[in-house]
């Protein structure tokens, strides 16, 4: 999950049995349920003490109720639009799939690392999903076979956790690329076999599936970015998705977030809002049918939550001259998507987050932001979302324990991956994890 800097431009880089399975298609069909279900007492493979039980709702539905007014809490969450009643999808289901609310989730990394902790610190901070990306090189070798190694634990534990669980598909096997890299495949049928088989071994307990990572950036796309590569991700998209589908019907297939940057230059990154363009008008809009969230990367920077170059501007030092640099430049990437005819399906901001100090190069803006900061940065980014953003069904913070993923591994306390994250080194929280628990708390209490 490593992070680049590029000239200009900031880019967040990662580097239902819990949504309640339906076992018959005709009560899938007949519509939502706001219904709660109390897990039992949990407890993480290989432990002895228990967790203590999560209520979580059943996320798949139609639309988000309309909250009721309220003035007792602090904020006040728009009402979601009213949309045309989706036709059914795969296994009978509501297509697209979408969440009855905003939901909050995490980025973290549970191989070779302190897995109890990580997941017990997620839920300690309210968050209910938890993203783990996989690299598909690591898991499939040359003959095709797939070991899945201690995957088959990471989604035990984050089950028995009691949390959601999206597993980020990346970086192919370099045999199913032309020039060896590993960025997308050139075959879409490669990648739509590893993610069914995927979606079939862990049915009913990996609950979305995100399709790749920031592919508008050369890097992630093998080493080049051209005006052909978003309707190749569109091919892969519809493989991928009717590969899931036929395994698990129930599974949020999520396609992935462009970075947030506005450079344009093959050999490093087509901006976010023409890659988008050109995959909402592939084939007349081929992708419509291929997904059922599009997943978003909002910039940060130094910059405040609510400002936006041009019209309200940061007062920060650098990176403010251009909207792609702050968190609510994800409002003209919805407004590309809607103006594809797009808008039934909902967003997951699937990385957003702001930098504290730190020394790597390019990431110089974090430096003017303490911990206190952080927190009301993160914090207002989530209140916002709730009052201004009723198409962001799911926020999933970058990141939870990057921290003690570099004290583990040896590596500079000072990597820019690290600054993002809410605890300290030794688990010990920072100031955003307690504000960021009071925030969901506050949110996922109003009707």
């Amino acid at each position: 999950m490593q992070r680049r800097r590029l000239t200009r431009y900031w880019v967040l880089l990662p580097c239902a049995a819990l949504i309640l399975f339906l076992t018959a298609c005709g009560a899938a069909a007949g519509g939502s349920s706001s219904e709660t279900t109390l897990l039992p007492t949990a407890r993480i493979a290989g432990t002895t003490e228990p967790i203590e039980p999560l209520q979580l709702e059943l996320p798949i539905t139609t639309t988000r109720a309309e909250p009721e007014a309220t003035v007792a809490t602090p904020v006040v969450p728009v009402v979601m639009p009213q949309l045309p009643t989706p036709r059914n999808g795969p296994g009978d289901l509501p297509y697209p799939l979408t969440l009855t609310r905003l939901n909050f989730g995490v980025v973290g990394h549970l191989y070779y690392t302190d897995r109890r902790t990580t997941l017990s610190k997620a839920r300690e901070a309210g968050f209910r999903w938890f993203r783990q990306q996989i690299h598909w090189r690591d898991i499939e070798d040359r003959s095709g076979a797939l070991l899945w190694g201690d995957l088959d634990s990471i989604v035990a534990d984050v089950n028995n956790a009691g949390m959601l669980l999206m597993i980020n598909i990346t970086r192919s096997p370099t045999w199913y690329t032309s020039n060896g890299a590993d960025g997308l495949p050139d075959d879409p049928t490669t990648l739509a076999r590893f993610a069914g088989a995927l979606a079939e071994r862990y049915r009913g307990r990996v609950h979305a599936i995100l399709i790749w990572n920031e592919q508008n950036l050369a890097y992630e796309n093998g080493g080049t970015i051209g005006p052909d590569d978003p309707g190749h991700f569109v091919e892969i998209m519809a493989a991928t998705y009717t590969a899931i589908k036929a395994a698990d019907p129930s599974i949020i297939v999520v396609a992935g977030a462009p970075a947030s940057t506005a450079t344009n230059d093959p050999a490093i990154a087509m901006d976010a809002l023409s890659y988008l363009q050109a995959m909402y008008t592939y084939k007349d809009g081929m992708i419509r049918d291929y997904f059922d969230v599009q997943a978003l990367h909002p910039g940060g920077s130094a910059n405040p939550p609510e400002t936006l170059y041009p019209e309200n501007p940061s007062q920060a030092q650098g990176w403010t001259d251009d909207p792609s640099f702050y968190f609510r430049h994800v409002e003209n990437q919805r407004r590309v998507m809607e103006e594809a005819g797009m808008g039934h399906h909902q967003v997951w901001i699937t990385e957003y987050g702001w930098a504290t100090a730190n020394t790597s190069p390019g990431y110089e803006f974090g430096n003017q932001i303490s911990f206190e900061t952080q927190r009301d940065y993160i914090v207002g980014a989530i209140r916002y979302t709730a009052e201004h953003y009723p198409w962001v069904s799911n926020m999933f913070l970058w990141n939870l324990n990057f921290t003690v993923l570099q004290r583990e591994a040896g590596r500079d306390p000072m990597h820019e991956q690290g600054s993002f994250s809410i605890v300290n080194a030794d688990w010990s929280p920072r100031p955003a994890f307690w504000g960021i628990q009071q925030a969901i708390a506050e949110i996922s209490a109003m009707p």
